[in-house]
């Protein structure tokens, strides 16, 4: 079936005076159709802007086109202003599905909130964290001792996730990463990969002692005693890239990079 041609473009851009200028320029070149009239978001920023712009996308689930006026841009294609229309209109696209996190604070408060990249568990103070690692109802790991441990999808595995070497994921393995942050005992252990469909149950053991906060991205639960990830197949948000550099294609060049 073929595309319906893509003409109206809406620009957003990151705090950074470079993506500022940028999009003063794209607007006075191509127009600004609104958020509610536009076909395809375009991006200004680094990998954090896309992030933010996602989040902010996850009602309207309109495609997002990025270009780097960032310090970090894998997530974004090259910035150029000539041909705009003509690349979006070839781009391919990348649908994923965020994590959904359901936090349990000290005060048995529920916290919800929705990852692109990861759920990361970390510890607050010097102490480092006891977690208890359930899959699917049934406990793997009665006690992980570490800095933290972190579930990433596809998407995120080149970001926090490698950092902390985890996994590379291709986009179409419908796997998830669960992996430590400085584990300490058991200390050989690297981590695991999880069905897509799997649900991850992390309890904090001694909370009162060794505290732990979740992240969810950028939105921060502290004091927590039990996280629930699971992703959410009924959110789909599609990233467009440039012909010849797919998402796919970047998460496997990375697996190669020195």
């Amino acid at each position: 079936m073929q595309r319906t041609s893509i003409t109206r473009l809406t620009f957003k851009a990151s705090d950074r005076p470079e993506a500022q200028e940028a999009r003063v320029r794209l607007m006075a070149r191509y127009g600004d159709a609104g958020d509610s009239d536009a076909q395809v978001v375009v991006a200004l920023g680094g990998d954090g802007f896309m992030l933010e712009t996602l989040h902010e996308n996850l009602g309207a689930s309109k495609p997002i086109y990025g270009m780097n006026r960032g310090s970090v841009g894998f997530l974004m294609n090259e910035y150029a202003e000539d041909g705009l229309l003509e690349r979006i209109n070839g781009a391919e696209r990348a649908v994923i599905h965020p994590l959904a996190m359901v936090a349990i604070d000290s005060h048995r408060r529920q916290h919800r909130a929705l990852a692109i990249n990861e759920v990361s568990l970390l510890r607050q103070t010097r102490q480092t964290a006891k977690v208890r690692v359930s899959i699917d109802g049934k406990v793997r790991m009665g006690e992980l001792i570490c800095d933290g441990l972190m579930v990433a999808t596809p998407a995120g595995s080149t970001a926090y996730n490698l950092s902390a070497h985890g996994p590379i994921i291709p986009m179409d393995s419908r796997v998830l990463a669960l992996t430590p942050i400085s584990a300490f005992r058991p200390r050989r252990w690297r981590g695991a990969l999880l069905s897509h469909t799997a649900r991850v149950t992390l309890e904090v053991l001694e909370a009162d002692k060794r505290p732990v906060s979740a992240v969810a991205d950028n939105f921060e639960v502290r004091d927590v005693v039990e996280v629930h990830v699971g992703e959410d197949r009924g959110i789909s948000l599609t990233m467009l890239f440039d012909a010849g550099r797919s998402l796919e294609e970047r998460v496997l060049a990375e697996q190669f990079s020195a």
